[in-house]
Formats: structure tokens, sequence, C-alpha cells
């Protein structure tokens, strides 16, 4: 198309805008950015929340079923049941930061719902007729119904409240750098792995203190506790507004990608010209948003940049409309086509990474739970596997990193990149899940013997299974976020983190599958109620090769995948 054919068709811009000058302070200016203190602010609110969030979900199922009085049963298909909703959640938090609010204004949003719903949790263990009146008898029932009611209510709204903070918070925290800096480009890249630090900040900190707190003083000063950590986050959030730089809404990202699928089936009979160059983009003087370099793929979807005879009859209407889209417009939708399949390999993960908190348990609850003379449940290896991830980002960054640049004749280039790096996520999953097939092995034949391995045993599987996580989820949270569109960010963020929710139910339909193939004619399945009479080891193997299956399967996609280019 001719320079005056393109500069007659004007769309509407579809990019990321900052808000007016009047709106930021000397702190944003680019002379002074790289000393911005948004990002440590950012890491600090998440060190709350963090606390907050797990100050409820570590202990809510001993709560539910000790001073709600339900069923053991009820209480863990509740507990999963909202855990998974408060990773469901992000996605339309994203969708609607991305479109309409920001994601300054769905935070300040999210955290008045989130802060609300940890005051009804906190109030349901002030409510007098959980225990008391229950230990009476007859009164019992309309109390704890009353109890209940505030308590899942107050649950579900920190369920939306956390889902709009997780969607939008560590999008925000990253926008304040400036990807113009090499030094503050160098911090980015740092400020993914604080913040996922900062998450297991929160699991040492309610794991050691509030659940202490809860069951062995009071529920309600325990929750009281978590709840005063979302108010002091939130009025040092207000506090700081003048320091960040916010990303206005974007529009309708979602509608954009939509036009650009109708508009490739309007001109399905019309071919595509042999010079990509030929295929309509708006002119840098038109629009100053960054423009994505033309690729080869789902080259179908080009035919929404082609510019028929219609189109310049219609000029303007037509770049606003169904019927032309920019090459801008085309590429990113590509780019979330090939986003998929690295996000669907991430599930598998997540469904092995989940049995942390199901079957790792189960076995170290058949195991001598005692480390020099010292009793350690355990569910208090997870602390230990925080622990284990500071090691694994220590290690990183000061031994796997250096090393690789020292066998690299490029120094920096030996740096493993985001695929790599989730890459060996995946495979250290896969050790992980066979590490502990061979200890509960050596655990099966132990028990036959009557006797009892120690608990320290399970130690290497949770180390492993840090590794799994530093690389595998740190790489991904970076990876989605730096390949997203600009205006998608948040959406794409938040799929990282909905393959939680996904790697949890998907773990649920295992569970169901094995008991369904392996507990037949009435004996006894892998996961027996008597793990001694069970093989939890099959299990773990059959995790492994699970594990190794979608190592291979994410090698050829992540070998032929092709980043995001952005034009100068």
């Amino acid at each position: 198309m001719e320079s005056g054919q393109r500069a007659a068709l004007l769309p509407e811009s579809h990019g990321p805008k900052t808000e007016d000058d009047s709106l930021q302070v000397p702190l944003l200016k680019d002379k002074k950015r790289s000393g911005s203190k948004a990002p440590a602010i950012v890491l600090g609110f998440e060190c709350l929340e963090s606390t907050a969030f797990n100050g409820i979900s570590t202990n809510l199922v001993v709560y539910l079923e000790t001073v709600l009085h339900g069923s053991n049963l009820a209480s863990a298909s509740n507990v999963t049941t909202w855990y998974g909703t408060s990773y469901l959640t992000p996605i339309f938090g994203a969708i609607v930061a991305d479109t309409f609010l920001g994601n300054y204004n769905t935070i300040l949003i999210s955290l008045a719902v989130y802060l609300l719903g940890m005051m009804l949790v906190t109030f349901s263990a002030f409510l007098p007729a959980t225990a008391a009146l229950c230990a009476a008898g007859a009164t019992c029932g309309t109390g704890a119904a009353a109890a209940q009611t505030v308590a899942f209510v107050g649950l579900y709204l920190v369920a939306v409240g956390s889902g709009g903070l997780r969607s939008s918070l560590l999008p925000f925290g990253a926008e304040q750098f400036d990807d113009d800096s090499a030094a503050d480009r160098e911090r980015k890249a740092a400020f993914f792995s604080w913040f996922y630090l900062c998450v297991d900040f929160g699991l040492i900190v309610s794991g050691v203190l509030l659940v202490w707190i809860q069951q062995n003083v009071s529920w309600g000063l325990g929750f009281g506790i978590a709840t005063a950590c979302i108010a002091v986050a939130f009025a040092a959030f207000m506090l700081a507004t003048p320091m960040y730089k916010r990303r206005l809404p974007t529009g309708t990202p979602l509608k954009s990608l939509a036009q650009v699928v109708v508009a490739a089936f309007r001109k399905v009979g019309m071919k595509l010209p042999a010079d990509a160059e030929l295929l309509y983009e708006v002119s840098d003087k038109v629009d100053s948003q960054p423009k994505i370099a033309h690729t080869s793929e789902f080259t179908f979807l080009d035919k929404a940049a082609v510019v028929s005879e219609s189109d310049l009859e219609e000029r303007p209407e037509a770049a606003s409309s169904w019927k032309l889209c920019t090459v801008t417009q085309v590429e990113e939708l590509k780019i979330l086509l090939r986003l998929l399949p690295i996000w669907a390999t991430s599930i598998i993960v997540s469904a092995a990474y989940s049995q942390m908190s199901t079957t790792f348990i189960q076995q170290g609850s058949a195991m001598d739970m005692h480390i020099f003379s010292v009793p350690v449940p355990a569910a208090s290896l997870s602390s230990f596997q925080v622990l284990c991830v500071l090691t694994w980002v220590i290690l990183y960054s000061k031994v796997i990193v250096p090393a690789l640049r020292g066998f690299s004749s490029s120094g920096a280039a030996g740096e493993p990149s985001q695929l790599q790096r989730m890459g060996a996520g995946r495979l250290l999953m896969a050790l992980a899940m066979a590490v502990a097939a061979l200890v509960e092995t050596k655990r099966l034949n132990a028990a036959a013997s009557g006797e009892a391995i120690n608990i320290a045993w399970q130690m290497p599987q949770y180390f492993f299974l840090a590794g799994a996580e530093v690389f595998c989820y740190i790489a991904q949270l970076e990876f989605f976020f730096g390949e997203a569109p600009d205006t998608m960010k948040s959406t794409c963020t938040s799929l990282a983190l909905l393959t939680i929710a996904l790697g949890s139910y998907l773990s649920s339909l295992i569970y169901a599958v094995v008991e369904a193939f392996t507990a037949t004619a009435g004996g006894h399945g892998w996961i027996s109620d008597d793990l001694n009479q069970g093989h939890l080891d099959y299990f773990f193997w059959m995790l492994a090769a699970m594990c190794t299956l979608n190592f291979v399967v994410y090698s050829g996609f992540a070998k032929n995948y092709k980043l995001k280019t952005v034009l100068s």
C-alpha cells in the first residue's frame, strides 16, 4: 500500500497510555526513575498480603472443623473449592484492569473488597455461638449456621479481592521500571525473583507464628493480625500513590483480538501479498505505541491486515471497524496462540507441585516425625521447602549463572533464557517425583520389617521441588509478562497464575482415576487409607513419567517458539 493510502486509514490506538505528567511527580521522571522507591513498596505490600492470605488459608481446614464444626470431608472440600476459586478470579481481575480500570485502580478496589472479607472472617471467630453454644447442645445449629454464613461470605470476598490483587500487583510493580534504561531492565529481572520470595515470606510467617496463635491463643487474634496486615498494606499503598507510574487502561484488548479473527474471515478469499510490507500498519507519526514485527506463523490471520478496495473507499471508518486491522493487532493474537502450548505444559507441573500439600504430607505422617528428638509435624516441612526456595535463588544468582558465564565467551550470553529456565524447572519436577517414589519404596520396605524411617528422608524431594518452583514459576511470570502484548500485560500474567488452579483440579482428577483403576475388587488402591497397604511409590513413579513426558513435549514447543520482536 502506498504511503498516502497508509496515512488515510487512521485506526484508534490500541497500545497502552501513561497518565499525563500532571498526575506524576518528579520521582517518575526519566532522570530519577532508577531511584524510584515504588518497586520496593510493591514488594513490601506483597509481604503483608501474602502473610494475610496464608494466615487464613494455612489453617483454614482446622478452623472449619473445630470452630465451625464441619465434617472432615466437607471441610476439605470447602477449602479446596475456595482455594481454587482464589486462583481463578485473577483472570477476571486482569480483564477488568486491562480494559477498564488500569492496574492501580483495580488494586485499590480489590483491597477494599479484600479488607471487608478479612474483617468478616475475623468477626466469625468472635461470634459467641460457635464454640460455647455448641458445647451447650441445643442452640448449636443456629449459632454455627450464622458463623458459617459470615465466614464463607468473608472467604469468598477474600477470594475476589485477592484475585484482583494477583492479576494487577505484579504487572503494576514491573511497570515502575524504565525499559529504556539498561540498569532498570536488570533491576526488573531481579524484581520478579524478589516478588516470588515475598510470596513465600507470608508462608513462613503464617506457618510459624499465626498458626500457633490461632490454635494456642485465639482464632480471633490470629485472624485479626492477618486482617491488620491488609489494613496496613492498604494504607501504605495509598500513601505512596505520588511515587507510582500509572498506566491507563487500553480500552478493549479482547475486542481488538476478536476484530482480527472477524476481519480475517471476512477476507478469506483474498490472496496475501508477496511482500509483508504491504500489510496495513499505522505510521509512527500517527501512533507512537510500539509496533510488533511480522511473523510467518498463522498466516491466515494476516488477511485481517490486507487492504481491500472497499477499505480504501471507507478510509478511516474501515480501520476502526471489524474489517481492517494493523499488523501489530494481528501479531498480538499470534503471540497468545504461541503462548498457549507453553502455558498448557505448566498445568502438569502445577499438578505435581500440589502433591506438597497432599501426598507428601500423607507420606510424612507415616514416618518417624522426629528430627534430633524434636517432634516435626509432616506439614511443617513446607517451611523447609520455602527455605529451599531461597537457597535455590541464591544458588542460581551466585553459583549457576556465574559458572555458565565462565563457560561462555560472550559473558552475559551464558545466562539461561526464560524458556531454558522453565525447561529446567520441568525436569527438576520429574526428579522430585522420582525421589519421592524412591523414598516411599524405602519406607514401605522398612514398614514391612516393623520399622519406620525418619521424616528427614523427605527433605531431598522438597529440595528438588523447590528448585522446580524457582526455575519454572519465577521464569514463567517473567516470560508471560515480557511476551504479553502491551495491551494485555495483566491478562497474560494472570494466565500464568491460572495454571495453579487448573493443576489442583487436574490433581483431583488424577486421584479419582487412580482410585478407579487400582482400588478394584475391594482391594487396596495405590493411595490407601493405610499407606502400608498401598503403593504410593507407584503413584509417584507415574507422576515422574508424566512430568518427563511433559518436559519432552515442552522442549519441542520451546525449541520452535519465536520470541516477540518490537520494532524501534
